[in-house]
């Protein structure tokens, strides 16, 4: 049962439920509630199906593209970065539901769940380096049981974290959103520093 809980605690503190919640809630502010469970049911199936990927093939992967978790750091970033200047600018631009006949609405729902919800802010670059020296030091069975656990308390967490936050009131939830894409910059730039670091360091 120790294995378990030794793998299970790194990968929760990697993907960091407490503060991916309020990026998820500022992207999400303003969306019906019907798109937002959609908006959940992709970023899991996305981030699941990265950690697995990570998980049985990572090494393989890494070595046959010739990158590193720099690389998917300051890419990740660099995505992350761009996203939260267009929400903080231009706040309206991940608003329309998947019922708006605007043409792609629907498509724009998907892909917002893929990048940047699955990944990088759930399975980003520390998350995926804690998948791989997780099944280096306690195995394929532990690794993966950590995965599904981590996994759904975070899909849990998107499914009421909204609740909560509209209970608040609508000019708190703009707040929020707003408050949390300016954080979400901050994090992008962060993972970019890090990333340009350890590529130096590794020269």
């Amino acid at each position: 049962m120790n294995v378990y809980l030794e793998a299970f605690l790194p990968l929760f503190v990697a993907i960091n439920l407490p503060g991916v919640l309020p990026l998820y809630i500022g992207l999400t502010e303003g969306l019906p509630m019907r798109a937002q469970r959609r908006l959940v049911l992709m970023a899991g199936t996305t981030a699941f199906a990265i950690a697995l990927l990570i998980l049985f093939a990572g090494q393989v992967i890494f070595q046959t593209l010739g990158i590193t978790v720099n690389d998917l750091r300051v890419g990740g970033g660099l995505i992350l970065l761009i996203l939260s200047i267009t929400d903080l600018i231009f706040g309206d631009f991940k608003r329309r539901g998947p019922e708006e006949k605007s043409g792609g609405g629907t498509e724009d729902l998907v892909g917002l769940g893929v990048v940047p919800l699955g990944i990088p802010l759930i399975m980003g670059p520390a998350a995926i380096t804690t998948i791989l020296v997780s099944q280096q030091s306690y195995g394929y069975l532990p690794t993966l049981t950590s995965m599904v656990a981590n996994l759904t308390l975070v899909l849990v967490g998107f499914l009421f974290g909204p609740m909560l936050i509209k209970k608040l009131g609508a000019a708190t939830s703009k707040a929020v959103a707003k408050v949390a894409s300016l954080f979400l910059a901050a994090i992008a730039v962060a993972m970019i520093r890090a990333g340009v670091v350890g590529m130096i360091q590794n020269l």
